[in-house]
């Protein structure tokens, strides 16, 4: 019950601060421009972007990074309002423009993204037992990482995904592994950190 009162209160608040930010612009004839409003989320890279229309048509959003150059462009048809997640995660760090587009108008919203990680570290350490190989991550938080390791010849032998929480250790064994192994690990930022023991 406790938890319904608090969803209902943030929708609320939600909501409030929505009809506050997205005020209608009017042009000199007399046209209402597109109300448009983006949302960082607590999830690191994604934002929501809220539209609203005056009347059912196609609304074209198009996402550009600081050079102008398009990163992303959709059509959705025959609606008057949205809300849609845009993930930038794995995108360069910087300032983009999104562009949202009707009959009406076009209004733009510029966002800042910055990469952020909770992983500090990666280290691979061969161990006394033949083959055997530790990775240790030193992270604060909750994390999503890819491990994939490569033998000597640079062939793909071991390719996991794994979610972590904290300090994170892990034994490869790699007593068949053919050369000196190659370690990459991924975040979800999409920083990368190869390590060749």
């Amino acid at each position: 019950m406790k938890q319904n009162k608090l969803i209902i209160m943030k929708a609320k608040s939600f909501l409030a601060a929505f009809i506050v930010l997205v005020g209608a612009v009017t042009f000199a004839n007399g046209q209402v421009a597109p109300r448009v409003v983006v949302v960082n989320q607590k999830n690191s890279g994604t934002f929501k972007v809220i539209y609203e229309g005056e009347k059912v048509g196609n609304v074209k959003m198009t996402i550009l990074n600081k050079r102008g150059q398009v990163v992303f462009k959709e059509t959705t048809q025959n609606v008057d309002g949205f809300m849609r997640p845009v993930n930038f995660t794995g995108m360069e760090p910087g300032e983009y423009s999104i562009e949202i587009a009707d009959a009406s108008g076009k209004q733009i919203q510029h966002i800042m993204y910055a990469n952020t990680t909770s992983v500090k570290s990666v280290q691979v350490s061969k161990i006394k037992e033949e083959g055997k190989y530790l990775l240790a991550v030193a992270n604060n938080g909750s994390e999503q990482i890819n491990v994939r390791i490569f033998d000597g010849a640079n062939n793909l032998v071991h390719n996991e995904d794994l979610t972590i929480n904290g300090n994170f250790g892990l034994v490869y064994n790699l007593k068949d592994v053919v050369g000196v192994p190659t370690f990459e690990v991924t975040d979800r930022t999409g920083n990368i950190r190869t390590i060749k023991y």
